[in-house]
């Protein structure tokens, strides 16, 4: 099965505006998504989709394949949509614009799960949890799986609830399971959720992948031991860039 990874990159980012081009580091903050998502060894094309020129400029300049998109989407799954339909490729991964240190071979293991399960229709990726503040936070989203790794829900609040105590985050294995923003569609499944309303858990919950389990689709979760660093706000830019440094130093100096 031939898989592709899109990566959606807006200009208008709400926290962080023209984020995809910022450039301290003396590379595209989209360059670096898009290199890490090159090194895939599953995916036969990396395609960048947006809706601003001047980011299709840059990801052009560097050598990369980006194809414009309608300005009028209301998410990323709308926009990778309308760029699948122009790909050859069975598989489509979802790879966000802002995942400048994404490990290639958890993009590998998206496809694998779904080459490896024929019931699947999505695949997506967790870590465990390893802390009650995080646990706690709204911002950090959770997943409950079945013994299969089938997804059962997602939701901003604590789950699964402990009645009883304070949740162990030393389970083997893990039941406390952070959601991390990475997604396989077969390419039938992406266009009917592209093409759906939302459902109303999605719209009280503020979270897209539940439009699919509303539309009944079985989402296979991979576990990776560790979430790469995103890149939100100008805060988090600055920490990766600093990293992107010190890598860098490391490696003069090794060849020293």
């Amino acid at each position: 099965m031939k898989t592709a990874i899109v990566i959606p990159a807006r200009y208008g980012s709400q926290r962080l505006p023209g984020k995809p081009l910022l450039k301290a580091t003396g590379k595209y903050l989209i360059q670096h998504v898009y290199e890490r998502a090159c090194q895939a060894k599953l995916a036969s094309e990396v395609v960048v989709a947006t809706d601003d020129p001047r980011i299709l400029a840059a990801v052009e300049g560097f050598g990369g394949k980006a194809l414009m998109t309608g300005r009028e989407h209301p998410s990323g799954t709308d926009r990778i949509a309308e760029v699948a339909a122009k790909l050859d490729a069975d598989i489509v991964v979802n790879l966000q614009g802002d995942e400048p240190l994404i490990e290639p071979k958890s993009l590998d293991l998206l496809p694998k799960l779904l080459q490896e399960d024929p019931n699947a229709d999505l695949a997506t990726l967790a870590v465990p949890l390893r802390s009650l503040e995080q646990w706690r936070n709204p911002n950090c989203v959770k997943v409950v799986c079945d013994r299969r790794g089938r997804a059962l829900y997602f939701s901003r609040s604590p789950i699964p609830h402990v009645r009883d105590g304070e949740p162990r985050f030393h389970d083997d294995p893990p039941i406390f399971l952070q959601h991390l923003g990475l997604y396989a569609y077969r390419r039938s499944v992406l266009f009917h959720i592209a093409s759906s309303p939302p459902a109303p858990m999605e719209k009280a919950e503020k979270l897209e992948q539940l439009r699919a389990m509303a539309l009944g689709y079985r989402i296979q979760v991979g576990i990776v031991e560790q979430a790469s660093i995103g890149v939100d706000t100008y805060e988090d830019y600055e920490r990766f860039v600093k990293l992107s440094r010190q890598t860098v130093k490391k490696c003069v100096v090794q060849a020293a």
